[in-house]
């Protein structure tokens, strides 16, 4: 039974060695990416900025092409997740909203990066799912502004986009002010430029978001 018993927790052990190579591979992939291009980088560097050789990485993740895809995989996932929860939680689901999406982008720039840059590169399969999350987080944030400013669907979508356009340009924005002053000044762009138009409209709240 002791052998068993032992056994298992060097099981338990090597499963969270394994898990935490993955994260700090994938997270030195993220910022190699994001730095050069998803072409600029060779499985030989990859494995040499954690310490392995290449050859060694293929233990980890099949391909450069995999190891984008989890990545682009994560960062949608966690930002439809965690944006549906907050939305679903809040009093104010857009200001929720804004208030993850731009905390992730402040604390994330390489992520933000490699998301906006490197789709192309990944496999259909997985190109597909990430798709259909970011449309369904782009969808969560048209339906929040339209309840908060009625307007035709195609504009909130066009004006959510332009949002997202403006919060994941904090790689090149950031920096200039201290962490807490960048989030308000986002915020407070990103509430004027989801207000544009809708003011304008008579059953309209010209009201701010509030915070």
């Amino acid at each position: 039974m002791l052998i068993i018993i032992n056994s298992v927790v060097y099981t338990g052990a090597m499963e969270i060695d394994t898990r935490a190579r993955r994260a700090q591979i994938l997270a030195a992939a993220a910022e190699l990416f994001a730095r050069r291009g998803f072409h600029g980088v060779s499985i030989g560097e990859l494995g040499a900025s954690v310490g392995l050789t290449g050859p060694a990485l293929y233990r980890h993740f099949a391909g450069k092409e995999a190891l984008l895809a989890e990545i682009l995989l994560d960062i949608s996932a966690r930002l439809h997740d965690e944006g549906f929860r907050r939305a679903a939680a809040a009093e104010d689901p857009l200001g929720a909203l804004l208030e993850w999406h731009i905390s992730f982008a402040l604390d994330h720039p390489a992520l933000i990066v490699v998301h906006e840059r490197e789709l192309e590169n990944v496999p259909e399969a997985p190109r597909r799912e990430i798709r259909r999350l970011q449309r369904a987080y782009v969808e969560e944030w048209v339906r929040v502004a339209r309840e908060r400013w009625p307007r035709p669907e195609d504009e909130a979508r066009a004006a959510v986009h332009a949002v997202f356009g403006l919060l994941n340009s904090t790689p090149h924005s950031a920096g200039e002010l201290d962490r807490a002053d960048m989030a308000r000044l986002l915020r407070r762009m990103a509430e004027a430029a989801l207000l544009a138009g809708a003011a304008a409209r008579p059953d309209a709240d010209a009201g701010d978001l509030g915070g």
